[in-house]
């Protein structure tokens, strides 16, 4: 293989995404194929120092507009010095969010333009796009719930930012997520997140075995 893969694992708060992405690395590695796991914002040291501005204070912190371009300016340095490095040396690569999460946060939920977030990426990174997205859906009231569950036992528990901005602005992002897979559907695939864990993991190997032709 001459470069590696990248798959992106979006949705709301609460989705369950670390969990599935840890599993999901195992089972790559399990088959022989090399795999490093990241996230967004952060996955570089600078896009971390970046995460710290948007995780953290208060709710009214950043215009929307300026959430877009620190959101940009941690992506330009997270391909830079991780994602890139590591899919031309054959990893495989699988981050926690990615500009999914921008265009789902700061244009359906906050209202920035959708066409103006699509223009800055497209300005600052050309073409490239994961190979597979999976979206994991669960109702919103279910993943708010799920988010302080796991905030209660977060090591960082400040970093609440997004999930103190209400039910409205939530669901706002649950439609956009979905309706970023009706608009790339062959690159998005969206997962039951009501399902329980294994049934959730059984949904995102199939999704990676129909994309990549590949056992795990």
């Amino acid at each position: 293989m001459s470069g590696g893969y990248f798959i992106t694992l979006e949705g709301g708060e609460g989705a369950g995404k670390s969990t599935q992405i840890k599993r999901l690395a195992q089972a790559l590695a399990d088959v022989g194929i090399n795999t490093i796991t990241t996230r967004e914002p952060g996955g570089a040291p600078g896009a971390e120092e970046i995460r710290n501005l948007l995780v953290n204070g208060d709710t009214k912190r950043w215009a929307p507009m300026a959430e877009v371009l620190l959101h940009t300016a941690a992506r330009a340095e997270h391909l830079d010095k991780t994602v890139m490095p590591a899919l031309k040396n054959g990893s495989w690569v699988i981050s926690d969010r990615f500009s999914d999460s921008t265009l789902a946060y700061q244009g359906y939920g906050h209202g920035v333009d959708t066409e103006v977030i699509k223009n800055i990426y497209r300005d600052a990174f050309g073409n490239f796009k994961p190979d597979l997205t999976l979206i994991i859906d669960v109702p919103t009231d279910v993943g708010l719930a799920r988010a302080g569950t796991r905030a209660a036992a977060d090591a960082n528990p400040n970093e609440d930012r997004y999930e103190r901005m209400g039910g409205t602005f939530h669901q706002r992002i649950r439609e956009g997520f979905l309706e970023i897979a009706k608009e790339e559907p062959d690159r998005c695939v969206v997962i039951n997140g009501e399902l329980d864990e294994d049934g959730v993991f059984s949904a995102i190997k199939n999704a990676v075995k129909n994309k990549f032709e590949i056992k795990i």
